[in-house]
């Protein structure tokens, strides 16, 4: 298992290094830069949409499982460890006080989704767990280390956290790939990705500030994508 260990220490050493390196960014790099890291997202996401194969399943898990997000209050969940965490850190370093505490549960919450949940990093353990190849998972940690230091500049080392719940995924991902995998279609997995990807589209746009989709809550689309795509091309296809 190489891509998470990489994957994550390349979102701890971004992070830190835009900790310390804050002061010292150019402000336009430090307020544009967030805006092009959407923007790829946006792009990321729209690539993964058009692979759909059944749009209705799609479409009913992002409902549902949006609905499921709101009942149990999964953002809020997010953002509460989010302010955990970054109490804790700041006993040990100098708060980050360039953006407000709204900005911050803000943009924290989509870059969980953007470290956590993309579609690159989803496919690339469930790859590396069932074919030792963790070229996709280096790739995303290449994007991430870049990604890492602009919001760790403006939001403090606490974007650092986000490595830990990246590698949990991940994980568990790479040693359930054999478990997932010969269950799966690839009517199914291009499902997975185009639901994925609306939730990529989303993450972009509330990064780059234009719309607030709570990206947090419609995580649980994920889980209920694949089989619902499985009983569509099973009984309705």
């Amino acid at each position: 298992m190489i891509g998470p260990f990489i994957n994550g220490a390349a979102i701890l050493v971004g992070s830190v290094t835009g900790a310390l390196l804050g002061p010292r960014l150019n402000a336009n790099l430090k307020s544009r830069m967030p805006m092009v890291f959407g923007c790829a997202s946006m792009g990321l996401g729209v690539a993964m949409i058009v692979k759909v194969k059944f749009l209705a399943p799609v479409v009913l898990a992002l409902v549902v499982g949006s609905i499921i997000g709101e009942l149990v209050q999964l953002e809020i969940v997010f953002q509460n460890a989010a302010v955990r965490s970054k109490k804790i850190i700041e006993k040990f370093t100098k708060p980050a006080n360039e953006i407000s505490q709204e900005e911050f549960l803000d943009k924290f919450v989509a870059l969980l989704v953007l470290f956590c949940m993309s579609g690159t990093g989803v496919y690339g353990a469930m790859n590396e767990g069932m074919t030792g190849d963790p070229t996709l998972l280096i790739v995303k940690a290449i994007l991430d280390f870049f990604t890492a230091p602009i919001f760790a500049s403006t939001m403090g080392i606490t974007v650092g956290v986000l490595a830990f719940p990246q590698f949990a995924v991940q994980a568990l991902l790479f040693f359930g790939a054999s478990l997932i995998m010969p269950l799966t279609t690839p009517d199914m997995l291009a499902d997975f990705s185009a639901c994925g990807g609306l939730i990529m589209l989303a993450t972009g746009f509330r990064i780059c500030s234009i719309k607030q989709f709570p990206v947090a809550n419609m995580l649980p689309a994920l889980l209920l994508v694949m089989p619902l795509s499985w009983l569509w091309a099973s009984y309705l296809g």
